[in-house]
């Protein structure tokens, strides 16, 4: 029976990856539990296991006394030589129960406290996965599809994440069976054990994109100094390279365009505009309003990251975009209040 529990313990972390320690020492609290309601419930009860003898014993403990006062935890000298030669005051003796003595209700508390402790074992292990891939892109399986919410239910690892409809990008169409690239934003703990937020629409996932597509921005040489997005339609991304002899932007890019025509194409067609960055206030905001072509900018003597600048009468419109976007992903992307004014203003 014994070497069946411990094979039992084995496959559990196999199948789950539970430490079979953890489990051991969950199963032995759950036991000492059960058993002190059924002996007076005194610190009294001691559980061995050993997985490599398969040795599993369940111990009440009594101290050898002169006269009992306390038969739980007390016990006399003619008694104790059943299960110690020749026993001396004060000497703890070790008494073997066997499981049957348990009693139902202690063994059913058991059998809770153990479900419970490998519950939350699950738990802490499905918690150390996912904050493991916390801020990462993950590849996912997409399993269903809420015919109602529009929803995405997602396969990570041996666990299970929700792609709300608001998460999705605008006029994409998933697909129950195909695998799909997320980003996951943030892990958190709730009742039901811990929950993995996900999204298409975070600049995060352009970030790590590029970071898996350009070699150079992988191993440091080139960096992505800030982003900015608006899922589905447009991102504009700053880049610095650390070595002056590279072009950070034609790494981005990639021969013939390829490394970011291969985000875009997984993206559906978001355009993405790539723009040295400069620590001249100035010189970025001009870079970050691309593809308009930009004047000046009289940046705010006052402080307070507000400028003003000042753009050719005919690129007005292309300076702020459709909707105002280009302006709004610029400010984003710099961190500065951008107002533009066109060359024939007052």
């Amino acid at each position: 029976m014994n070497e069946e529990f411990f094979t039992a313990l084995s496959l559990l972390e196999k199948e789950k990856g539970i430490p079979a320690e953890y489990l051991i020492e969950k199963i032995k609290n759950a036991i000492i539990i059960a058993v002190k309601k059924d002996y007076g419930g005194k610190d009294n009860i001691d559980v061995e296991m050993e997985p490599d003898t398969n040795h599993f014993a369940v111990l009440l403990k009594k101290t050898v006394v002169r006269e009992v006062e306390d038969p739980d935890i007390e016990m006399l000298k003619e008694e104790a030589v059943k299960y110690k030669k020749a026993p001396k005051f004060d000497d703890i003796i070790s008494i073997p129960l066997e499981t049957k003595q348990f009693g139902r209700i202690a063994a059913q508390t058991a059998k809770h406290v153990i479900r419970q402790g490998i519950r939350e074992a699950e738990r802490g292990q499905q918690l150390i996965e996912f904050q493991r891939r916390n801020q990462e892109l993950i590849t996912a399986l997409i399993t269903r599809i809420d015919p109602r919410s529009g929803a995405a239910t997602l396969e990570i690892g041996r666990s299970e994440a929700v792609l709300p409809k608001n998460e999705q990008l605008p006029d994409e169409t998933l697909q129950e069976g195909a695998r799909v690239k997320v980003f996951v934003v943030d892990v958190k703990e709730g009742d039901r054990g811990p929950r993995i937020l996900i999204s298409r629409t975070h600049p995060g996932l352009v970030k790590r994109m590029f970071e898996l597509e350009v070699p150079e921005i992988f191993d440091g040489t080139v960096e992505i100094k800030a982003i900015s997005r608006e899922a589905g339609s447009r991102t504009k991304m700053a880049v610095s390279a650390k070595d002056e002899n590279v072009d950070a932007v034609g790494a981005c890019i990639g021969p013939r365009g390829a490394r970011v025509n291969g985000i875009v194409e997984e993206l559906g067609g978001e355009k993405i505009d790539i723009m040295e960055y400069s620590e001249d206030p100035g010189t970025f905001i001009s870079a970050a309003l691309s593809p308009a072509k930009v004047l000046s900018v009289d940046v705010d003597p006052e402080g307070g990251r507000s400028c003003k600048v000042v753009v050719p009468d005919n690129q007005l419109s292309l300076a702020i975009g459709n909707r105002g976007q280009n302006a709004r992903l610029a400010a984003k992307l710099t961190g500065w209040k951008i107002d533009i004014q066109p060359e024939s203003a007052p």
